[in-house]
């Protein structure tokens, strides 16, 4: 009844419009007072404690970091280098501008780890200069956004980093391992409805005329920029520093980048860039400490162990529950964001995983995929929220053109479903 409880007041919350934080505390304060009525002073104490615990752990220490890590290269001018030589490398013509869009996306998504400042770097370049050459506004922004979602699955991620505090036995350097491989795929699938959209509604034709920027020129002027995933995943494989060091190396190379190098940053611009990581870093955390007494609730008012139960005596199989598991999610996450997905269903999936004995890293990089696709499907796509604010469409108009890189990013996830040895050769022969 308590368990009943707990989850339909936490959904009754949601839908009268109360903000992810307030509704996970106050549904899980509401009913531990409930299931400890005699004693509800005593009982309310576990709400400090974990709401304390939750975030005092040290993975969560390169979250900040990474987010400021995005503000600074955001800042930097790295996007727009990083354009011009990818524009050099592929060259000229319709469907070229899109695939530079992608490929910049996923390099930038060696750096930060957010989608939507991943969207808001490279569509603050690469918008504009579809347009000049042809694409209509919402086919440019729809191409930005789910470029971007490939950010969260490139190393480093900050969902990597939420999961493997929610999970535990998944480690962040696994997790940033496996990753790798699925997210570029998830970006070479990008790149073909790109292709196939700009030659089969004759897009981009006036991109043939454009100028070519010379190869060498633009790598010297992109070098620093591309030389920030290996210094961050590079550093880590050889134990110069953890992930944590790792978002502070970054940091440390960024504002480098940024102030002394293309001087592109002025002090004066510091206050800012410190404060909107603060206050995204901010939002983040308190939404987990919130999560932290949800998740006590869930474990202690016997919520998740019956649930483990009644899915394995449903008899659909390891892999039939988790396809189950993942099309439940795949619509769900339509209307809850990324983060929040992660911190209400996997203190659930944690003991259905350890019934079927699921790999938890593979787990890890398949509901990440799901929520990568989440990032550019309307109506609750973070990525495409800022890639149409920049074009000045509207997120409807996006719907003819989104589709097909949904059917694309769904191939992934069947592929990542169904051979999971895409995700877990890289970490195990990397010893994680």
């Amino acid at each position: 009844m308590i368990a009943a409880f707990l989850l339909l007041s936490f959904i009754a919350l949601m839908l009268l419009g109360l903000p992810i934080a307030v509704s996970l505390a106050l549904s899980a304060v509401v009913s531990i007072v409930i299931a400890n009525w005699d004693a509800q002073w005593f009982g309310l104490l576990a709400v400090p404690q974990n709401f304390y615990s939750s975030v005092a752990k040290y993975p969560l220490l390169a979250l900040p970091m990474f987010v400021l890590v995005g503000s600074i290269f955001d800042r930097s001018g790295v996007a727009q280098r990083m354009v011009t030589f990818a524009i050099a490398c592929v060259g000229r013509g319709p469907g070229m501008l899109p695939t530079v869009a992608i490929l910049v996306a996923m390099v930038l998504g060696g750096i930060s780890g957010s989608g939507p400042a991943n969207a808001a770097a490279v569509g603050g370049v690469m918008i504009a200069a579809m347009s000049r050459a042809g694409y209509p506004a919402p086919f440019s922004a729809t191409v930005v956004g789910a470029a971007a979602a490939t950010d969260i699955l490139i190393p480093p991620s900050i969902a990597f980093v939420i999961y493997s505090v929610l999970m535990p036995g998944a480690s962040v350097p696994a997790l940033f391992a496996a990753g790798m491989v699925p997210g570029i795929l998830a970006g070479l699938a990008l790149i073909v409805p790109a292709i196939w959209l700009s030659r089969s509604k004759n897009l981009g034709q006036a991109e043939r005329e454009l100028p070519r920027p010379p190869f060498w020129a633009s790598l010297r002027a992109a070098s620093w920029g591309l030389a920030a995933p290996f210094l961050i995943l590079g550093g880590m494989r050889l134990g110069w520093f953890t992930p944590t060091e790792a978002a502070v190396a970054a940091v440390v190379y960024g504002l480098f980048v940024g102030l002394v190098v293309h001087r592109s940053i002025s002090w004066r611009d510091l206050y800012s860039i410190f404060r909107e990581a603060a206050e995204i870093s901010a939002v983040i955390t308190i939404i987990l400490a919130s999560a932290g007494i949800f998740s006590y609730a869930i474990n202690t008012l016997g919520v998740a162990d019956p649930l483990a139960s009644w899915v394995k005596a449903a008899g659909l199989g390891s892999l039939g529950t988790l396809a189950l598991v993942l099309l439940a999610l795949l619509i769900i996450s339509m209307f809850i964001d990324g983060v929040s997905i992660f911190l209400i269903f996997v203190p659930l999936l944690y003991p259905i995983a350890m019934a079927f004995q699921w790999d938890l890293v593979w787990l890890g990089v398949l509901l990440t995929l799901v929520v990568a696709k989440a990032q550019f499907t309307p109506p609750m796509a973070v990525n495409l929220m800022v890639s149409c604010r920049m074009a000045g469409v509207s997120i409807e108009s996006t719907v003819p053109w989104v589709l097909w890189f949904i059917v694309s990013f769904l191939l992934v996830i069947l592929a990542v479903f169904f051979f999971p040895e895409l995700a877990l050769w890289l970490p195990r022969y990397l010893g994680y």
